[in-house]
């Protein structure tokens, strides 16, 4: 089987415009998420971590006619390939782009004619990032709700094993609107304060928008510290629409599946980077899982109270903290937990922690019962 790399990546968030930035960041602790009084996002005062909207991007400054969308997938994509050799030309080369609502603030800004539905379809925010970079190849679409980003992920590891493709550059992004607030808000599902991750005291999600690009090739780099993709599942609860499996039973199939690819043991993971949603039932969920796993001693971490909730990112995004994680041998603490709130204790670090890490878990999980986990390693 061929062993697929992580060349290069980059985040684009409130926090900052490349992996660097970000990184930097959050070993401070600073967090994204701020309090918007803006009656065009929400009618009430609401928590989130969103990106000024006069941010100025360089790769799409001379094209007014990008939307804030497709913005972010074209300056995370930008700064990826900046820091790495790869033709986009070559037919061995393939663009995938994850989302789960893309352009969808066009329904509420615009008339909905035909143009308008042409352009909130994903295949066409694809298409418009393959030609900006002059990707030969027809771009993949991944919408797959809050998995989108690892499913991605995956999809583009099995891409290259198979054989088709030595490279690929994934990416996805979300933005947040009235639209997909209020569909959260629907559920009582947002925190009326940042969100508290596995904490007793949570009770409910913090959104966030924001980019991630991780460009995945079968070549080994010559020098450097890299890390690969070990392993990755996905399974289904097969349980209700919008309300995760009670037992974790699913998402542990998913994990299971992802460290036998692996070859790995329980033994060989250092830190869980955790989905960790600060909902009462993801939360619980997801402890369960990493008992049926044998890995509730293991460190476990959300960045979601940095990010907040980045939708159809945050899969890419919590992979390229967490291969920084590997690389700077840190594991980041879990922002706004105090006290232990799930049946099954888990290891939820409040403090960075350093030492000598190789191999990390990701998991995500998301509505449809949907879950992912992957395993990344540090390569020898």
């Amino acid at each position: 089987m061929r062993e697929i790399f992580i060349v290069s990546d980059n985040i684009v968030s409130p926090l900052g415009l490349d992996s660097a930035h970000n990184f930097s960041q959050l070993r401070k602790g600073i967090s994204g998420i701020e309090l918007h009084d803006d009656i065009l996002l929400s009618f009430q005062p609401v928590y989130a971590s969103l990106l000024d909207n006069r941010t100025k991007f360089s790769a799409t400054e001379k094209n007014q006619s990008y939307t804030k969308f497709e913005k972010l997938l074209i300056a995370s994509v930008d700064d990826a390939l900046g820091r790495v050799e790869i033709s986009t030309a070559d037919e061995r080369t393939v663009l995938i782009v994850s989302s789960t609502k893309g352009n969808i603030s066009l329904v509420e800004s615009d008339p909905v004619l035909r143009n308008v539905k042409e352009r909130v379809s994903l295949s066409s925010s694809a298409k418009i990032v393959a030609q900006h970079f002059n990707f030969s190849v027809s771009p993949v679409v991944v919408s797959h709700a809050c998995i989108s980003g690892l499913v991605a992920i995956i999809t583009g590891m099995r891409l290259l094993q198979s054989g088709k493709y030595d490279h690929a550059v994934v990416t996805g992004a979300d933005v947040i609107t009235k639209f997909i607030l209020s569909g959260f808000q629907s559920f009582q599902a947002i925190s009326a304060e940042p969100c508290k991750p596995f904490d007793a005291a949570r009770n409910g999600i913090t959104l966030g928008e924001g980019a991630a690009t991780v460009i995945l090739s079968v070549n080994k780099p010559l020098s450097g510290s890299f890390v690969k993709i070990a392993g990755g599942s996905v399974s289904n609860d097969a349980n209700h629409i919008s309300g995760p499996s009670r037992t974790g039973e699913e998402l542990y199939q998913a994990i299971n599946a992802a460290m036998e690819e692996s070859g790995l043991t329980r033994q060989d993971i250092d830190f869980i980077s955790a989905h960790g949603t600060a909902t009462i039932y993801n939360d619980e969920m997801e402890a369960r899982a990493i008992h049926l796993a044998g890995m509730q001693d293991k460190p476990v971490n959300s960045l979601k109270g940095y990010y907040g909730h980045t939708l159809g990112a945050a899969g890419l995004i919590e992979t390229v903290i967490s291969l920084h994680s590997l690389k700077e041998n840190v594991v980041l603490p879990t922002k706004g937990y105090f006290e232990p709130g799930t049946s099954k204790p888990v290891n939820v670090f409040t403090d960075l922690k350093e030492g000598s890490f190789t191999t990390c878990l990701k998991t995500a999980s998301g509505f449809g019962g949907c879950n992912a986990a992957i395993v990344l390693q540090k390569a020898v």
